[in-house]
């Protein structure tokens, strides 16, 4: 087994954001496609965004440093470090109010 800690590659990955010419930044701690569960590490630089796009399956997503705004349909969440929620079952986007990274699990279909 490996040991690893989610906020020094948080910064590790923050800082690759702020050198990226697209201010994001994303790495896959676990799985791809051989796996059903996937883990990934994604940073964005105050303002960014990652448009709206399809649910990929059951997912949450966890802020570990920042605050970001999710937004589905009518209807947004406005999350800060520590905190989580179950991403909505349609299309959504993510915006960052502030320097951020999110951990985003999902479990894809099939």
């Amino acid at each position: 087994m490996e040991e690893n800690t989610l906020t020094s590659t948080a910064q590790s990955m923050l800082n690759q954001a702020r050198e990226s010419s697209s201010g994001r930044a994303a790495h896959n701690l676990y799985g791809g496609r051989e796996h059903k569960l996937q883990q990934t590490m994604i940073a964005l630089i105050q303002g960014q965004d990652l448009k709206e796009h399809e649910n990929p399956g059951e997912a949450t997503i966890q802020v570990i440093i920042g605050q970001v705004e999710l937004i589905a349909g009518d209807e947004s969440i406005t999350l800060h470090s520590s905190d989580y929620t179950a991403i909505p079952q349609q299309r959504h986007s993510l915006h960052a109010h502030e320097d951020s990274v999110v951990l985003l699990t999902v479990v894809g279909k099939g």
